[in-house]
């Protein structure tokens, strides 16, 4: 804000001396020479004379008036003036210093280049060195006492911590390893998807070894003038060695070391420069230096493969998503500072974030420490954290959504197909809750969380999440008829016919045809395959077939159960959103007890509405079967 209103001040007043002095350059009023100003003195012409330092302004006795100046010290000047009688306002100017006189003139020109110069190094970054500083690098330099991360802050990847546990060693103790000939790694890339850590361990590795960290962006080499690069990346190994040992982190550095060749200018643009000089510099430094370089990316395939070569980027360590165990592990990091509630468990929330990065359980946190400030609690409980990860994975509670009756009880139908059939069909991933809170696009779910981290599937497996993604659908059919199904159901039949195509082209579960790639994507595997018009038959009919039967069992599934489907229905009507204690006492043709936060005043009304919505449904039926008898007449 500061800096701001300097800038704009400084324009002002450049302003102003402009215009101050074009105005003395342009302006209308008759200026004269000093001998005339004498002679209309000395001739009685002057009616009065007005002084400002060296600038008088003569009134004639016609009112005419004009300007002059005193070219030089004239002492006379008010002796003349009071011999013959002319009214004199102001005083004429001592004399002045010539220094402050030139810098008083040339003021308006210095105040410009400065300013010029004030912007060139703001637009440069204001890096080290003044204003033309361009070519100076714009790593971040933290010192050990700045470093405040450790191993222990990091979970999750205890594979990737083992892996440069040596590198520590090293920094704290080189003379080690130098006595037995070894040769610690330069260079360190770090392979993971985003939010997986790689700049966390980077970090942490510096804390260990308590010794300086850079850390700046592959981006920050590149600028469009040729050659900058290149200077950027001397003067970050010239701060390197200066500081030895330490470590330097270049984030996303597939930003600068993609592979050679594509450049519009062959070998002598930019971004390829860069890239040699910091092929050298990495291949350059001797053994003992101490420095380390440390990159991450999450695009590997598309590095320059001389910066994967032994002697730079020796050793690639990977950073993947946490399992369950992981994810357990960086939960218990992140809610160190979050007070909980006796009720959260953190490893049913590990079960239920699968493909979850370490940055998504951070966020998760943070939701749910948002979701307890919202409702003015002082402890985070389990509810919090079920909301915020409904919030994450399918976004906010749409609660302002206006739902007619019908459509509220065909979605509790609906969920309630997914959950009965998913609870009963074999190898399926265990129901956790079922709700028809709409939120995002979908108006309600059904929850399933696995046991554990799955690597594979069978072929069962697979089948039953067919049947499963098909029972929503057969439910709204066997409710109200194969005519009143809506199109609810379009993304659970996208996901089990993905599933059924993949099943038969590329896992080889097809009696018909061979274990055998038959489609894949371009990006994946290669060019697009073509297969000949038979065998596109036998894929499609295969297909089809996978599909009827997974069908037909879901159907005949609810079809045996349809009291449960109704009592699901009333359930999902009155408490909106059901756990697994009461999934279960329903499947076991049990009474549903209230979930564990439910008060007299939510049973009194959700006693109301369900009243209410059986009414309505019960009129609508009658209306409908009187309709009907009226057209069989």
């Amino acid at each position: 804000m500061v800096k701001n209103l300097l800038i704009w001040g400084v324009i002002a007043v450049v302003l102003i001396a402009v215009f101050n002095q074009f105005n003395l350059m342009s302006g209308n009023t008759q200026r004269v020479d000093y001998t005339t100003f004498n002679t209309d003195i000395i001739s009685g012409k002057l009616k009065e004379v007005h002084i400002d330092g060296k600038e008088i302004k003569a009134i004639t006795k016609n009112n005419n008036s004009y300007v002059t100046y005193i070219p030089y010290q004239d002492p006379k000047l008010m002796d003349v003036l009071n011999v013959n009688h002319v009214p004199t306002f102001g005083t004429p100017a001592e004399k002045s210093n010539i220094f402050i006189t030139i810098l008083i003139s040339w003021f308006p020109i210095i105040l410009l280049i400065g300013f010029w110069l004030f912007m060139m190094r703001q637009m440069q970054g204001g890096g080290r060195g003044g204003p033309l500083s361009v070519g100076k690098s714009k790593a971040k330099m933290l010192t050990p006492d700045q470093i405040k991360t450790k191993f222990t802050d990091v979970a999750g990847s205890e594979e990737a911590k083992q892996e440069v546990t040596e590198v520590v060693d090293f920094l704290r103790d080189p003379s080690k390893y130098q006595k037995l000939g070894g040769r610690i790694p330069k260079g360190i890339l770090m392979v993971g998807p985003p939010g997986t850590g790689k700049t966390l361990l980077a970090k942490a590795i510096a804390g260990e070894a308590n010794v300086p960290f850079f850390s700046l962006s592959g981006s920050d080499f590149v600028e469009m003038f040729v050659g900058v690069g290149a200077s950027r990346v001397r003067d970050l190994f010239e701060q390197a060695r200066k500081h030895a040992p330490c470590i330097i982190f270049i984030d996303e550095i597939d930003a600068v070391g993609r592979k050679r060749g594509g450049g519009s200018m062959g070998g002598h643009d930019e971004r390829e420069q860069t890239l040699n000089q910091m092929l050298v510099e990495m291949d350059g430094f001797e053994a003992n230096s101490g420095i380390i370089v440390i990159a991450a990316t999450n695009r590997v395939d598309i590095l320059d493969r001389a910066l994967l070569r032994p002697g730079r980027f020796d050793r690639q360590v990977q950073i993947g998503l946490p399992d369950m165990k992981g994810r357990e592990q960086i939960l218990a990091v992140h809610v160190r500072k979050v007070p909980l509630d006796n009720n959260v468990d953190l490893s049913i929330l590990a079960r239920g974030t699968p493909n979850y990065s370490g940055a998504d359980l951070a966020n998760l946190v943070n939701e749910a420490a948002l979701f307890a400030a919202r409702r003015n609690k002082r402890l985070v409980s389990m509810d919090d954290f079920e909301d915020a990860k409904d919030k994450i994975n399918m976004g906010t509670e749409r609660r302002s959504l206006s739902m007619t009756t019908e459509q509220l009880t065909n979605t509790a139908y609906h969920e309630a197909g997914h959950a009965i059939v998913g609870y009963l069909v074999p190898e399926h991933d265990p129901l956790h809750k079922v709700t028809i809170i709409p939120r995002g696009r979908a108006l309600g779910v059904a929850f399933f969380l696995p046991e554990g981290d799955q690597i594979s599937k069978s072929r069962t497996q697979f089948e039953s999440e067919i049947s499963t993604a098909y029972a929503g659908r057969i439910a709204e059919g066997l409710i109200y008829g194969e005519d009143k199904i809506t199109s609810g159901a379009s993304s659970d039949i996208q996901y089990a016919s993905r599933i059924a195509r993949a099943m038969v082209t590329e896992w080889g579960f097809s009696e018909r045809l061979p274990p055998v790639l038959f489609e894949y994507e371009e990006s994946s595997y290669g060019p697009l395959k073509k297969i000949s018009d038979s065998t596109a038959k036998i894929i499609d009919e295969e297909v089809d077939a996978i599909i009827q039967r997974n069908y037909n069992r879901a159907k005949q599934i609810l079809a045996d159960n349809i009291d449960i489907l109704h009592a699901m229905k009333d359930a999902l009507l009155k408490y909106e959103t059901i756990g697994i204690k009461q999934i279960d006492e329903l499947m076991h043709r049990k009474p549903v007890t209230p979930p564990d936060d439910w008060t007299e005043k939510d049973e009194q009304t959700a006693r109301k509405t369900l009243n209410e919505t059986n009414s309505e449904l019960a009129d609508s039926t009658h209306s409908t079967s009187k309709d009907e008898s009226k057209d069989e007449d």
